[in-house]
């Protein structure tokens, strides 16, 4: 069995779930999922990317906050809903599927798991971050010299 660590930040939508379940053929895959969502001190960074791309609505909605996610609908946070969902997708295509969500430290938490699991590969699924690629600074980027095997980097498909 293929074991793939999959960092997400957002829930897996349909074509997400086909991609990452598809992408070694008929061979069983195991994935153990790390949500990581994004914050607050991100918020700027993405203000910049919606702009380099395009997309003055979301900038400014970045800028204002107006996205975020009230956690009304009960104890579960919005990372856990999206971690919980994201799971059952993975398990509905046929793959084992593990996860937790990535609260600190997350390149000392993927390499561990890394290791714990033997995992074959890491995939980060994430949308563009053209400012933090410029400079290196996305969690592809980075873990390609903190895991020890192969980092594979693709764009979320949008919702």
């Amino acid at each position: 069995m293929f074991t793939t660590v999959l960092m997400i930040e957002k829930p897996l939508v349909p074509a997400d779930v086909e991609l990452v379940t598809t992408l070694h053929g008929d061979e069983p895959v195991s994935f153990v999922v790390l949500m990581q969502p994004r914050g607050d001190q991100d918020r700027l960074l993405r203000a910049l990317d919606d702009v380099a791309l395009g997309e003055l609505d979301d900038a400014v909605r970045e800028a204002t906050g107006e996205d975020e996610e009230a956690t009304a609908e009960g104890p579960a946070s919005p990372a856990e809903r999206a971690l919980q969902h994201s799971l059952a997708a993975l398990r509905a295509a046929g793959a084992e599927a593990v996860g937790q969500i990535v609260r600190d430290r997350p390149l000392d938490l993927l390499g561990s798991v890394v290791r714990e699991t033997g995992a074959d590969e890491v995939i980060v699924l994430t949308a563009p971050h053209l400012v933090e690629e410029f400079f290196h600074r996305d969690w592809a980027s980075r873990a390609r010299h903190k895991v020890g095997v192969p980092v594979l980097k693709l764009f979320a498909h949008g919702e």
